[in-house]
């Protein structure tokens, strides 16, 4: 019987032997490639950690204790020890969450798989710790990736201000996506690859007090000289400055030496730093020889060879990545940024290209933003490639370093609106909303590959004032024609008619779907205009008077419906005295849970049926056919 079947709690590893502690992270490893090769998800962060998981539970008496896991994809480890290990479902509506999740059991803690967040996580629950004279432990394990964030360095200096019992484990494995940049790289790199104080001073010793008459005496003023040595020999002193215990490099792979260095770490009383190398996609031979981010993110793969099951069809990101690349030789001002991740937001080929011209910042939003802001002072013009649901996070710098300085600066939000699997902070539904407040700010949102790359070079033309870019997450459709022109607007199907019903404004990727809600109108005898407005912010000056022909005005975002899209052109509308019923769709405002996009869009009433179904009663209500339609009704189809 194999022993991970064994196992239905973190104290059914107390019993085992050391030999089967080693038997069951192979079972582990075996099962994650056999398990996440069907479903997709975080393969190669998963394999790195086997051994320090096993030994956290061991050590570590969740979910009393708290064991708190960085932005948690590397934590189904962590499910597999603690009862989870039907991963059939993973990240698939009613499955297990690809991230921790309350929902799914008590040993989870924090959701929201962002990264840097853990380390402010860790300080608040070891103070309240303190406060309510608990005994319990906290752990905050966190990457050598996430540690190039801001937050974890705010948080490590309150933690050092302080005497609370917190463990911190570094697994460095010189990765987040892709390999870790920066000064605090070149630092741990420096910790990897230095034999280690303690080793030192102990082969010093046995030296010098074989040394007649000097010999102990030298040593004894090495000893003296303890803070300067151990820097020179091996520079935790940055932590130590701090006022954190440092152990380690640890061997992350080393069950002994994993559970004997984080028992004293448990003992020590204080806040310490468990240091320890890892191997991210160890194990498995294609994660290991994948240079580009060993497995990090996967679709489902062929588990013997880790080669996709489906070719890759073009996406969104790859059209973006490519015309990068043109604009990049025709433009010597252009260069590209990247918070840590370079591949995932289709920059590789630019970094190969002008390798001068691409700044990985590491996972600093924030800062990218403001460097954004002075490199567009300083005379050439920045395209700042990133997650839509990162950007939340440099929502201040947009506002006052970018749009107050009137900056040229591109914004590029990748994995715009329902992203679905990864779940419920993944989903970039909140820029459109967020970014309606900022002066001067433009908003482009490309229906198809070709407007994409003709928005793209659009927004790197204006240079007094930020531009973005959204799109979506995945394949990018075919081309949708437009049939005319109003405005700046693309007219995608005309009414047919002088008399218009509705007039339907897409917004972006959902172009196809609000054709299709068109024909599914048509077939009720309800005559429909479809207009793409390419850029959402500011509204079209010439949206309100067309608006004015028609009888009702429905918009369509794959965004919140709270601040986005629809608000702004209702607004609009209101301020050109057009006094036409508006309807809205978008996300609601609440947490969407892990599911696919198609589900989840299903879920909210995004789909061409739902929306042509409450159009059609709207229409219906105008008309008086199911009654006359009363003032709060009219109220409710523009609200």
């Amino acid at each position: 019987m194999p022993l991970l079947t064994r196992i239905r709690g973190p104290r059914d590893l107390d019993r085992l032997s050391l030999e089967e502690l080693d038997q069951l992270a192979e079972e582990i490893r075996s099962f994650l490639v056999a398990a996440v090769s069907k479903t997709g998800g975080h393969l190669g962060p998963n394999l790195g950690v086997v051994e320090l998981t096993i030994a956290l539970h061991r050590v570590f008496d969740s979910p009393k204790d708290r064991v708190l896991w960085d932005t948690g994809h590397q934590a189904y480890v962590h499910k597999l020890l603690t009862g989870r290990q039907d991963f059939a479902g993973l990240r698939g509506r009613g499955g297990l969450s690809g991230y921790p999740s309350r929902a799914e059991s008590e040993h989870d803690v924090i959701e929201n798989s962002h990264a840097s967040t853990v380390l402010g996580w860790a300080d608040g629950l070891a103070k309240a710790n303190q406060l309510r004279k608990r005994d319990d432990h906290v752990v905050a394990v966190i990457g050598d990736g996430a540690l190039t964030g801001g937050m974890a360095w705010e948080a490590l200096n309150n933690i050092a201000d302080g005497d609370r019992p917190l463990v911190i484990v570094v697994n460095d494995n010189e990765r987040s996506y892709a390999p870790t940049i920066g000064g605090l790289a070149n630092h741990l790199a420096t910790l990897r690859t230095t034999d280690g104080y303690e080793r030192f001073l102990t082969r010093t010793k046995e030296l010098l007090e074989r040394t007649p008459v000097v010999g102990r005496p030298l040593y004894d003023t090495l000893h003296g000289a303890k803070k300067g040595l151990k820097d020179f020999i091996a520079p935790q002193g940055m932590f130590e400055d701090l006022g954190l215990k440092y152990v380690g490099p640890i061997d992350g792979h080393d069950m002994e030496a994993l559970e004997s260095a984080l028992t004293r770490a448990k003992r020590f009383g204080g806040p310490v730093i468990v240091h320890c190398l890892t191997e991210k996609g160890r194990g498995y031979e294609p994660a290991e020889q994948d240079e580009a981010d060993r497995f990090h993110g996967i679709g489902p793969i062929h588990p013997d060879t880790g080669l996709p099951i489906k070719a890759a069809a073009a996406s969104w990101t790859s059209v973006f990545g490519d015309e990068m690349v043109k604009l990049g030789r025709e433009r010597e001002d252009i260069v590209a940024i990247t918070a840590a991740m370079l591949q995932p937001v289709g920059l590789k080929k630019f970094a190969e290209a002008f390798p001068e011209r691409i700044y990985d910042v590491g996972i600093a939003e924030q800062h990218a933003a403001v460097s954004a802001a002075g490199l567009a002072t300083g005379g050439v013009h920045p395209v700042f490639a990133v997650y839509a649901t990162f950007l939340n996070r440099a929502f201040d710098q947009v506002l006052m370093d970018v749009a107050l300085h009137r900056c040229g600066v591109t914004f590029v939000l990748d994995r715009a609106g329902v992203t679905g699997d990864d779940g419920a902070s993944h989903n970039g539904m909140w820029d459109m909303s967020m970014l309606q407040v900022v002066p001067g700010l433009r908003i482009a949102a490309p229906r198809d590959a070709e407007q994409l790359r003709a928005q793209l070079r659009e927004a790197v033309q204006v240079e007094d004032a930020p531009t973005v870019l959204r799109y979506s997450k995945g394949v990018v459709g075919p081309a949708v024609p437009a049939v005319g022109r109003v405005g700046g607007m693309d007219v995608l199907r005309e009414a047919g008619t002088d008399t218009p019903d509705v007039l339907l404004v897409s917004v972006g990727a959902l172009a196809p779907m609000c054709l299709e809600i068109a024909k599914l109108l048509d077939k009720q005898g309800i005559t429909t205009t479809v207009v793409d407005p390419r850029w959402v912010k500011p509204v079209d000056e010439a949206l309100a008077p067309l608006a004015e022909r028609h009888r009702v005005v429905v918009t369509v975002e794959d965004n919140s419906r709270v601040g986005g899209v629809g608000s702004a052109v209702a607004q609009a509308l209101r301020d050109a005295g057009v006094d036409v019923p508006l309807r809205d769709f978008g996300i609601p405002p609440r947490f969407l849970d892990h599911a696919s996009r198609a589900q989840v869009m299903a879920e909210i009433g995004l789909t061409a049926p739902d929306i042509s179904r409450q159009v059609t009663g709207l229409v219906a209500r105008l008309d008086g056919k199911y009654g006359r339609a009363t003032a709060d009704e009219i109220e409710a189809a523009r609200d």
